[in-house]
């Protein structure tokens, strides 16, 4: 059980630790650093368990020991994580939201290069180009975890994987799910290389979901919200489906069309065993 003294605990905001781990919540920082921070203990937990390098874990002793976390902190520091007692007032300043479970880490990102992802033999996976919204990413993170899907890759992305607000959002499951990010061309070689079929989902796609045969090797292609998809996901080689849209509105979230087509590549393939 780890053990906090009080007089090692940091309690200003200007202090040189503390400065360092707040820096991330910049993109630049996270990219000169190749760090970014991890809120909550679900999902710290969840990068434990995958193997994350995790360099510091901010705990609010109170907090962590009434939230039940302390096995997460106990973990990180087995794992060789340096364990920092802050004051409140300073985990609220590293904090995303309001969390009651008194805990931030700083972790090592993982490398996302297209070439080190390695795919199982009939995958299932996720292409999202463009993608600008954290929130967007984590979400579908989550849903291509819970579909059962192989890997997510980011073509162009407009914002980084490992977003805090991305890891908060997928749950923690974004250290569970196989990620690569690149530019469209690299992305687009690797699948052509593994000879995954792409399917692209577009407004005005010739073929309707449901009537499509999304078992095989196989990547789901989504484009930004905004702006759709670019010409890079076109060709006779990409089979473009479409969401029967019945009212209003034109287009689908981009997670929720990402879990409409997930599911159904799923109920067509069958369930796997539990991961």
């Amino acid at each position: 059980m780890t053990r906090y003294l009080p007089q090692t605990l940091l309690s200003s905001t200007r202090n040189p630790r503390i400065q360092a781990a707040a820096a991330l919540r910049d993109r630049r920082a996270r990219e000169e650093t190749g760090l970014t921070l991890v809120d909550g203990a679900r999902e710290l937990s969840r990068a434990l368990a995958a193997g994350v390098r995790v360099v510091e874990v901010f705990v609010d002793p109170a907090k962590v020991g009434a939230a039940g976390a302390q096995i997460v902190v106990d973990n990180a520091r087995a794992q060789g994580a340096a364990i920092v007692p802050v004051a409140p007032s300073v985990l609220d300043h590293l904090a995303y939201g309001d969390r009651a479970e008194g805990l931030v880490a700083t972790v090592a990102v993982p490398d996302l290069s297209p070439s080190a992802l390695v795919l199982p033999e009939d995958p299932l996976v996720v292409v999202l180009e463009g993608v600008e919204k954290p929130g967007n990413l984590g979400a579908v993170l989550r849903t291509a975890d819970g579909a059962g899907a192989n890997a997510v890759l980011a073509s162009d992305p407009r914002t980084d994987l490992f977003n805090p607000n991305a890891i908060r959002a997928s749950m923690g499951t974004i250290f569970a799910m196989p990620l690569a990010s690149g530019p469209g061309p690299e992305i687009r070689a690797r699948l052509d290389a593994g000879g995954i079929r792409l399917v692209a989902a577009r407004v005005d796609g010739a073929v309707p979901y449901m009537d499509l045969d999304l078992r095989g090797p196989l990547a789901i292609v989504l484009g930004s919200e905004a702006d759709g998809l670019t010409d890079a996901w076109s060709g006779a080689e990409v089979i473009a489906v479409r969401l029967p849209m019945l009212g209003a509105a034109d287009s689908l979230n981009v997670s929720i069309a990402a879990a409409v087509l997930l599911y159904e590549a799923r109920r067509q393939r069958g369930l796997p065993a539990r991961r």
